[in-house]
């Protein structure tokens, strides 16, 4: 049974408290990227779930087994790092074998692990190159080959592609994407990039200042952020977070002032249980429709800055009082410098965020 719990685990050095009270569950097969900032905790959470590093408080269960006071070793887990650490002396084909010498494997039965895993990873034709004789992926790829040909219990990656370059970590991702899917194992990856988790995840937790603050699957943690630093986290360009009063709700709509303006907003009917007061209204800059005369329902703004962005443009617009404002429309919607916009937010992807940061939702 692969699969990895952690629970209540907390990390602290000396008054420094890197991880606090994280829980998380990974299933057999699947994959879930901790994702975050530098500095959020993630490493440390992967390290803690390897043996690197000892709990402070709290439980590393793998494989229905607690392994807090068992060592690397011991745990049956493979670890990618963001270095290779490959053998500079020893070919590809015995890079990947290290570690079934260790276990005392025969040498027939490696030559078969070897073979299999080198055509999954398209390493065949470099298996007796040395290291400084492939490419920074085949470099990756081996790191890869070398961790999945144990069968462990686990997977542990940690930045596993930052040392590539853009063409080759989008590569990169589709392969290992690929090689984890027919594995049945837990595995578990850390990155800083949003992209490698939204593509490559079942589900991302999102991490910060040492807590999970959210654990979902990339459609969940985009299309329904639990507060404020999650929507601002995740999804290029940036939500667009504006600061507002809530007045009050009725007949479907939230009436909210800003900039000396009110609109009204289709939101979630669960923001009739506020009371009038601070919140921030977040909209996806792709969430807003360019309607031709000002209405009750828009946010009026002027655009001051045209980006081109292939199949899209993005226009950066400012209110009446200076507040800035994100808005991706299609590439034939022709929009000038210095024209007015007014512009209605989806209902289904308007969110309203209560004062203490927390997404107001059913």
């Amino acid at each position: 049974m692969s699969t990895i719990e952690v629970r209540k685990i907390t990390k602290k050095f000396g008054e420094f408290v890197a991880v606090r009270d994280a829980d998380l569950s990974v299933a057999a097969g699947e994959v879930v990227c901790l994702l975050g900032p530098s500095g959020c905790g993630k490493t440390t959470t992967l390290r803690m779930i390897a043996g690197l590093e000892r709990a402070t408080a709290g439980d590393v269960v793998i494989a229905g087994q607690r392994m807090n006071d068992l060592s690397p070793e011991k745990r049956n887990i493979a670890m990618v790092f963001q270095f290779y650490a490959l053998y500079p002396a020893l070919t590809v084909g015995q890079n990947i074998a290290m570690p079934l010498h260790h276990e005392g494997i025969g040498t027939a039965e490696i030559a078969v692990r070897v073979n299999k895993v080198a055509d999954i990873l398209h390493l065949s034709d470099v298996l007796d190159r040395l290291p400084g004789q492939v490419s920074e992926g085949e470099k990756q790829r081996v790191a890869v080959a070398r961790a999945i040909v144990r069968d462990p219990n686990c997977f542990l990656f940690d930045e596993p592609l930052s040392r590539l370059d853009v063409e080759l970590r989008h590569s990169m991702r589709g392969q290992i994407k690929a090689v984890l899917s027919n594995l049945s194992k837990a595995t578990v990856i850390v990155t800083h990039d949003q992209l490698e988790a939204l593509t490559m995840a079942d589900r991302i937790a999102i991490m910060r200042d040492g807590l999970i603050e959210q654990v979902g699957s990339p459609h969940e943690v985009f299309a329904r952020p639990a507060n404020i630093f999650v929507a601002s986290f995740i999804g290029t360009p940036q939500m667009n977070l504006i600061e507002a009063e809530f007045k009050g709700y009725g007949n479907g709509k939230a009436t909210v002032t800003f900039d000396q303006q009110d609109v009204d907003l289709s939101v979630n009917p669960a923001v009739a249980n506020l009371r009038p007061g601070r919140v921030t209204v977040g909209v996806r800059p792709r969430a807003f429709s360019v309607v031709p005369e000002d209405t009750a329902d828009t946010i009026d703004a002027m655009a001051e800055l045209i980006e081109p962005m292939g199949a899209e443009t993005l226009i950066h617009a400012r209110t009446k009082t200076g507040s800035d404002i994100r808005v991706v429309v299609p590439r034939d919607k022709k929009v000038k410098t210095g024209e007015a916009l007014y512009l209605v937010p989806d209902p289904a992807q308007t969110h309203i965020f209560a004062e203490d940061g927390k997404a107001v939702r059913v």
